[in-house]
């Protein structure tokens, strides 16, 4: 068993700290990681998240995934049709972990995205909420 929780995304922004966290707590964690990650001493490298990602290995003995993973931050995107890319990783990606983690017996997907689905600016004065309709401004925010 490779840890209760999988964490997606581990080295990233919301990653590293809910890693700290949950280690501070002794809670048995694996980070998946598309790569080498220093300082990450349970990982599991799956490559990069799409739609045909094995996560089979990862999620042996795993009861909740946390998945943080996306395709974020690409400030100078060269990709002929930058909104196929987001919605590999974003989208693909996302319903290939759930439907893998729901075949394996995880109890638990923990999807964590992102506000800009929103759209760039809240004129209203308040929190959004579920009710809101969304406005997305970019291929990021539409993935």
């Amino acid at each position: 068993m490779r840890g209760s929780l999988l964490i997606t995304g581990a080295d990233g922004f919301i990653g590293r700290p809910l890693c700290r966290k949950l280690l501070f707590q002794n809670q048995k964690i694996c980070a998946a990681t598309r790569g080498e990650v220093p300082n990450l001493h349970n990982s599991i490298n799956v490559g990069e998240i799409g739609a045909e990602t094995s996560w089979w290995d990862a999620l042996l003995g795993v009861d909740v995934v946390i998945h943080l993973a996306a395709r974020v931050h690409v400030m100078h995107d060269d990709a002929i049709d930058p909104l196929e890319e987001f919605r590999k990783v974003n989208v693909a990606g996302t319903e290939n972990l759930a439907r893998v983690a729901a075949t394996s017996g995880v109890k638990r997907l923990v999807y964590v995205s992102s506000v800009k689905v929103n759209g760039e600016e809240n004129h209203s004065g308040r929190h959004y909420t579920e009710v809101d309709v969304p406005a997305p401004q970019d291929p990021y925010g539409i993935s």
